[in-house]
């Protein structure tokens, strides 16, 4: 009985796993028409009668590169570099947590793609599991730019806002191909928190933290320190 229940079990964790990664392939050349994390707001704004959501995929040739290379600035200078994982950030968190009211953050491009892609919102071992797994999958099966490119279409700019296309348009009244460098600095500047951080009203902090990212996006050579 216990062999025919761990056989089956075995088969069903197969299934998934051939499932995933069609899933990942077919997103490799496919624009997601949504995300698990845009669903999951769309819902809760239903339920409180709010507004939808705004999200519109854009092609990686019709993005300014001033954006990309903002939000790597931004949220992980590493990216073109490691696998998926940035080993001494995770390190430097864990041993900082600790001492911390608030969390410092870890997670490299990679992993937001894969959390805010196919997962849920939370703190869980099984979510970073599954969000670890993930991040393997796109790593192996998608090239850098595909990664930044779906970052920079998913990711959220604004309360509700996702995505270069809504955010330029809704948030600066221009298209993602005319943001300057500017622009997509103020636009990364509001990630780590995009509900309180206002792109249109920008606190102390946000300019500061906008010249901060300009500074780091000179510091790693301008644009072409994301080609392949």
């Amino acid at each position: 009985m216990i062999s025919k229940i761990l056989r089956l079990a075995g088969r069903w964790i197969l299934a998934l796993v051939v499932l995933s990664v069609a899933l990942v392939l077919y997103l490799r050349w496919v624009a997601p028409p949504t995300s698990a994390f845009m669903l999951e707001e769309q819902w809760a704004r239903r339920l409180a009668g709010d507004r939808p959501i705004r999200y519109r995929w854009v092609d990686w040739k019709l993005i300014s590169p001033h954006l990309p290379l903002a939000v790597v600035a931004a949220e992980d200078q590493k990216f073109p570099f490691h696998w998926g994982f940035d080993v001494a950030s995770i390190k430097k968190a864990i041993e900082t947590n600790s001492k911390r009211q608030l969390p410092r953050g870890a997670s490299t491009i990679t992993q937001q793609v894969a959390k805010n892609l196919f997962l849920w919102s939370g703190r869980s071992y099984f979510r970073k599991g599954l969000e670890a797994y993930f991040t393997i999958l796109l790593e192996a099966l998608w090239p850098k730019t595909r990664i930044l490119e779906v970052y920079v279409n998913i990711a959220e700019f604004g309360d509700g806002v996702f995505g270069a296309q809504a955010a330029a348009t809704t948030l600066l009244g221009k298209t993602p191909a005319r943001l300057t460098r500017d622009d997509a600095a103020l636009l990364a500047a509001v990630l780590p928190n995009p509900k309180e951080l206002d792109v249109t009203r920008p606190s102390r902090y946000v300019l500061e933290r906008r010249q901060w990212i300009k500074v780091q996006a000179v510091r790693l050579g301008g644009p072409g320190y994301l080609k392949d």
